[in-house]
């Protein structure tokens, strides 16, 4: 029994992983999703698992480099007019799409035209793509996407938005055929066909992934050297963090990105570093993350649940500031995983000057005290308890605020919701205080400032915040093309929000990720994009993959 099941294996590895004669020759990625990858469709690359599949197939016409700097993709260069409302790209002539039953020819190279299919496609309402907001309401009414020839694409703006660039990055925007969405209608998004450095081979919903490497692929590494490195990927879909880690740990994936909260103790020093015992197994990689985590207050002080609130008070939303100790918070909380939310609402990486932070909060419990006092509260005295919205996976963090909000004389009292309860009460309205989190969209301070801009609406715009003067900067700040000065505008946006006080920010959050000795190239970046193309295999962990 026990040789049959290893003949079955040895089959199985064979047919799913390689076409080559030896199996030793290849290189085997393996890594889990713990959430459900719903489909290999760019126009739907909405979440973690959905953008990190979608990338390893399908290129744009720009990306990101480690620095988060815009660099060519299939796009080799572009030219920006003066006014900032046209992009005009030049596209290189040797990418073509990965062999498929839909093209008459063999070889189906990318032209312009396949861009202005992709995306009106995004744009369609029929497509009902995740993705349309990256255009919506920004591209010019009438023929925003032209071909010139098959190598120059021309898109027109409605308004000049100095981080279309930044979007263009995002996966959504990666170039399909219009065969392959002719031939596969809704079953394209299970039957991708890209231009990406891997090629879909299988895909098992809930259970697995398997990808190929793209013989030919257009893109080199500085040495010339064709991408990319590794030959076969394998995802699994285990749902469990906590059973993902055991098999990290038994040698049955080679990467895990974060940890479950029930192992960091185990696996981390109080202070975030890998422990003695685990050094000489695996590898801790960890970076900054574009995602924010903070608390909301809800300045439409017109809704009912606004009524007596002790929150209409700024003093008040600015004692809660002053009153959070973030550096302990995350010590003791996070094993010190993240960067005290202290320099406003921004991370700190995304300005690109390297001029000081001089707003956001630091731990004074003296000023908030005093900000109590001058708002007619000293010691909090008289003011009822304020409600804090919250779900479950925060109930720890919550109740490290409530302590120290309760040291300068402010009650606080924990309600914890389902999330999907809390998107509800959120949209309506329906809560005065509640917890959130912001991930960038894109490489740039606007995807965080655009959350305070008062004509937008819930989403983003869930505290409806509203300042005439952030407004009318805002709107000099996305159509500003000298980057030096648009980031000075970023910064006095970020500073005014932070008078007002309509958030607390508590922590900007960091990428963890455990690799196995012998792998390179997955070095985290502040997007926690997944770039398996640069990833290499030293041929002990390729063997012990195998």
């Amino acid at each position: 029994m026990f040789k049959w099941v290893l003949l079955i294996s040895s089959l199985t590895l064979f047919f799913s992983c390689s076409r080559k004669d030896s199996e030793e020759e290849y290189s085997l990625f393996r890594f889990n999703l713990a959430a459900p990858l719903t489909s290999l469709d760019p126009a739907f690359a909405s979440d973690q698992p959905n953008s990190w599949a979608v990338s390893q197939l399908y290129n744009g016409l720009v990306q990101l480099d480690d620095r988060l700097q815009i660099v060519p993709a299939i796009a080799k260069n572009w030219d920006i007019s003066p006014d900032g409302l046209t992009y005009t790209f030049h596209l290189r002539t040797d990418v073509s799409f990965q062999k498929d039953a839909c093209f008459e020819k063999e070889e189906r190279r990318v032209i312009a035209g396949d861009f202005v299919f992709s995306f009106e496609r995004l744009l369609d309402p029929s497509t009902a793509a995740r993705g349309f907001w990256v255009f919506d309401n920004l591209v010019a009414d009438e023929k925003p996407f032209k071909a010139i020839n098959d190598s120059t694409l021309v898109i027109s703006l409605r308004v000049p938005f100095s981080p279309f660039l930044q979007r263009l990055a995002m996966p959504y925007c990666s170039v399909v055929p219009h065969e392959a969405v002719a031939e596969y209608g809704k079953d394209f998004r299970s039957h991708p066909v890209g231009t990406g450095p891997f090629r879909f081979h299988k895909w098992i919903e809930g259970n697995i992934l398997i990808l190929h490497k793209q013989d030919g692929y257009f893109e080199k590494d500085d040495d010339g050297n064709t991408l990319p490195y590794i030959d076969v990927v394998n995802v699994r879909f285990v749902q469990n963090k906590s059973t993902e880690f055991l098999q990290f740990m038994n040698r049955e994936l080679d990467f895990v990105s974060d940890i479950d909260a029930s192992l960091k103790d185990q696996v981390l020093t109080r202070d975030g570093q890998l422990r003695e015992e685990y050094k000489e197994r695996f590898v801790l990689l960890k970076g900054p993350y574009l995602n924010v985590e903070y608390l909301t207050v809800l300045m439409d002080f017109g809704a009912p649940v606004m009524a007596q609130n002790p929150l209409v008070f700024p003093e008040v939303r600015k004692a809660i500031n002053y009153s959070i100790n973030r550096e302990e918070m995350l010590l003791f909380m996070r094993n010190n995983r993240g960067t005290p939310g202290t320099a406003g609402m921004v991370p700190p990486s995304l300005y690109t000057d390297p001029l000081g932070q001089d707003f956001g909060y630091t731990y004074d419990p003296a000023m908030a005290s005093e900000l109590l006092e001058e708002a007619g509260f000293p010691g909090g005295v008289g003011l009822p308890a304020i409600t804090l919205h919250t779900t479950a996976e925060y109930t720890g963090l919550a109740t490290y605020l409530k302590d120290k909000l309760e040291d300068i004389g402010l009650a606080l009292s924990i309600e914890v919701v389902d999330p999907r309860v809390l998107r509800e009460l959120r949209v309506n309205k329906e809560t005065a205080f509640f917890r959130g989190s912001w991930i960038a969209d894109y490489s740039d301070p606007e995807s965080y400032l655009q959350i305070f801009y008062g004509q937008n609406g819930a989403p983003p715009n869930y505290s409806r915040y509203s300042n005439p003067i952030y407004d009318s900067l805002y709107v000099m700040a996305v159509a500003e093309t000298d980057p030096v000065e648009r980031n000075l505008i970023y910064r006095s946006l970020d500073s005014i929000m932070m008078a007002d006080a309509p958030v607390v920010p508590l922590y900007y959050d960091e990428v963890y990720r455990f690799t196995r000795k012998g792998i390179r190239g997955l070095e985290p970046d502040a997007m926690n994009m997944l770039k398996l193309k640069y990833v290499r295999m030293e041929e002990s962990a390729s063997a012990q993959a195998q």
